[in-house]
């Protein structure tokens, strides 16, 4: 098969790094569009994009991007599109739709046509009248926007967020996908300490022990293109030693995640244990305000309490404040990247972020506040080996 074209869709606000990831995977003709990153690849790079992209919400394969101003236009033009190079006989195929300003505006009619092309033209490949729906399956999405259709396959099945590792859940839990995002901005690296004081069920301080170790974060679950039988088994089994492989397995890493719910810290401490990390992450009991360190050059990257509901918001300000003032005590070398949806925290936190980036914790529109700190003198090897370059 010739190079296909993937979709990494992406949460509002991650593009860009979604983008970055797709590069770094060695995919070219990327374009990126709004919750979207395109790129050309070949059929192994269905699973190397499914294990490998932290970021992106899932992998689509494009089948076709066409004009529809009428269901005769959707239904003929979806209907010459190449679906038995795809599904086999047997494939369920379930469509679902989404239409953004666009005349075919209803989305259960789109679906349906959509539905009854897709098995006319499967008639004419494997010449009979009904199709079981019993084998793998395909969910195919139809897309109107702006009367342009782009028909998709998901070869992810479950989002990419769900790695596999976090079995239970706590209030409010932070998507894996955008805690991932959250350190790339950060550019935290694995020499300093990186610290999460509102750690909740371990997410944020998972996924910077997965980055350091180069651990693919969709290494211990499947994909609905597992199941597909135009993708060799041969291809998965490559892409899967080629990840264990690039594992960094012997690093001593200092991440440290803290709250003050015991509670949440037990399934922290489990999703690490599933997560294959336990002894590369320190989770303890602590409030905010106790937070103290000897490190003088680190990251905080946390997730802490919004206050959306009017009855918290006194004790949430309250909250920023208490860590505003041990911040500017116990860590006045360190850099903070914090998430918040409250839309007056550098007023309350008393200091105006370096940098600040709008960004969506599912529905809820937040900002990223990036307040960065000095960096660290250089080690007195790393000066001479700079000097002995001149």
């Amino acid at each position: 098969m010739d190079k296909i074209e993937l979709i990494a869709t992406a949460t509002f606000g991650l593009e860009a790094i979604v983008a970055r990831e797709v590069r770094k995977l060695g995919f070219d003709e990327v374009k990126v569009e709004n919750a979207r990153v395109t790129f050309k690849a070949f059929l192994a790079d269905i699973c190397r994009a499914n294990l490998w992209l932290r970021s992106a919400d899932r992998v689509l394969v494009k089948m076709g991007e066409f004009p529809a101003r009428s269901f005769t236009e959707l239904f003929d033009q979806t209907r010459e599109l190449p679906w038995s190079d795809w599904l086999p006989a047997n494939a369920n195929f379930p469509v679902q739709g989404k239409s953004i300003r666009s005349k075919l505006f209803s989305v259960p009619d789109c679906q349906a046509i959509v539905k009854k092309a897709v098995v006319e033209s499967l008639k004419g490949r494997y010449h009979q009248e009904w199709f079981e729906e019993s084998g793998p399956r395909y969910t195919i999405e139809v897309a109107l926007l702006k009367d342009i259709a782009t028909l998709t396959l998901d070869s992810s099945g479950a989002g990419l967020h769900k790695r596999g590792y976090r079995q239970l859940s706590s209030a409010a839990p932070l998507k894996e996908t955008l805690a991932a995002a959250m350190i790339d901005l950060s550019r935290w690296h694995p020499d300093r300490l990186m610290f999460d004081p509102f750690c909740g069920s371990g997410t944020i301080p998972i996924e910077a022990a997965m980055i350091a170790l180069n651990r693919a974060p969709g290494l211990k679950r499947e994909f609905a293109a597992e199941k597909w039988p135009v993708i060799p088994q041969k291809h998965w089994l490559d892409a899967r030693s080629e990840a264990n492989d690039l594992l960094k397995r012997d690093l001593t890493l200092k991440i440290r995640g803290t709250d003050i719910n015991k509670e949440v810290l037990s399934l922290a401490r489990y999703h690490a244990r599933q997560a294959g990390l336990e002894g590369h992450i320190h989770f303890q009991q602590m409030p905010v305000d106790q937070l103290q360190t000897r490190e003088k050059y680190g990251f905080l990257i946390c997730n802490p309490p919004y206050g959306q509901r009017l009855e918290d918001l006194s004790s949430v300000e309250k909250l920023y404040r208490d860590m505003a003032s041990v911040f500017k005590k116990n860590l006045q070398t360190w850099s903070f990247y914090i998430l918040t949806a409250h839309k007056d925290f550098e007023h309350i936190f008393g200091r105006r972020a370096d940098k600040r980036r709008k960004l969506y914790n599912g529905r809820i529109e937040t900002h990223f506040y990036q307040f960065f700190g000095p960096k660290p003198p250089r080690r007195k090897h790393e000066a001479e080996m700079l000097a002995n370059d001149y």
